[in-house]
């Protein structure tokens, strides 16, 4: 077994939800961690910057009161996501504002540093750093990061091109820390195969795009229930850092999503209200695990649904 700090030990389910950008809001932070796996949200989606405050304060008070009525069964730590780019001209704002409220878990993206993860130490928080190699993936941990997400081929927003098998076992040849994997798993089977290949948590974003609580579109949720991983593009055009998008989103914006133009990464840019919602709110991010996704639910009843899939699963196994 890992090495698993407090906020990730006892988790009723081995769980992490994404943090999805723009879609992810204390709505849907709350219902993951009352359902029993960690919420997660990017900081930037709070907009203005001051709205940060009164949507931590919302989370934490909800998530404190639900505890007292709950003693038996506590919900489920939540998370923020800093995007550690130079551009997020945020950060420092963000990360004083997640100081105040002792936020349990900070995932960091696109940049590690030391610093940072010693700031989330100082008041006795976690840092994940998600990563789409091994290499990235040492440095992570030489900069202070307690564990690592492996972002693998498949996975919704920016993705890597690693097997999940690959990736997973090359980190774990030298790292024992908390480890979540990422890339296409939206079944309680996937959890559990995330499991068997060394990981300690699955990390699941896009089927939690098509929930009730999740500040998406309704055309946006039924492109996920009626498509598949055909529908799945890997591009940079949007962003300058390749990711996985929705074809249907691509063709209503007017381009062919088999022939889309390169881009580069200087192109990326998280200043404050400049932070592509083109790329995000009309093309559309996905992963390639939405075939299994059927309905649109509430978060509550999804991730029950995958507590009655993880539990099949390994019923299975045992014959």
């Amino acid at each position: 077994m890992s090495r698993l700090p407090g906020a990730l030990n006892h988790l009723p389910l081995p769980i992490i939800g994404a943090p999805l950008f723009i879609i992810s809001n204390p709505q849907l932070v709350i219902a993951q961690c009352q359902a029993g796996v960690v919420g997660a949200m990017p900081a930037l989606n709070a907009r203005p910057a001051a709205q940060l405050e009164d949507w931590l304060a919302e989370i934490t008070e909800t998530l404190a009161a639900y505890n007292r009525l709950n003693p038996e069964r506590p919900a489920a730590p939540f998370a923020i996501n800093q995007i550690v780019h130079k551009s997020n001209d945020r950060l420092q704002h963000d990360m004083e504002v997640c100081a105040r409220f002792k936020v349990p878990i900070v995932i960091t993206s696109l940049g590690a540093r030391e610093d940072l993860n010693q700031a989330v130490h100082g008041w006795g928080g976690v840092v994940l750093h998600d990563v789409i190699n091994n290499q990235f993936a040492r440095k992570a941990i030489e900069k202070g990061a307690d564990g690592l997400i492996a972002v693998a081929c498949g996975a919704g927003g920016h993705a890597g091109v690693k097997s999940p098998f690959a990736l997973v076992q090359e980190i774990r040849q030298w790292f024992d820390g908390p480890l979540a994997l990422s890339g296409a798993i939206a079944t309680g089977g996937g959890v559990l195969a995330a499991q068997a290949m060394g990981a300690d948590f699955a990390y699941i974003g896009s089927a939690f795009i098509a929930t009730e609580e999740a500040r998406a579109s309704a055309a946006y949720k039924q492109a996920i229930v009626e498509g598949s991983s055909d529908d799945i593009v890997y591009s940079n055009f949007f962003t300058g850092v390749h990711g996985n998008y929705l074809a249907p989103s691509i063709r209503a914006a007017g381009m062919d999503p088999s022939n889309l133009p390169e881009s580069d990464p200087s192109k990326m840019d998280f200043a404050a209200d400049k932070t592509h919602a083109k790329a995000w709110k009309d093309i559309w991010g996905c992963g390639q695990g939405i075939g299994a996704v059927s309905q649109v639910q509430s978060a509550a009843d999804f991730v029950a649904q995958l507590k009655r899939e993880y539990e099949e699963a390994r019923r299975r196994l045992l014959g």
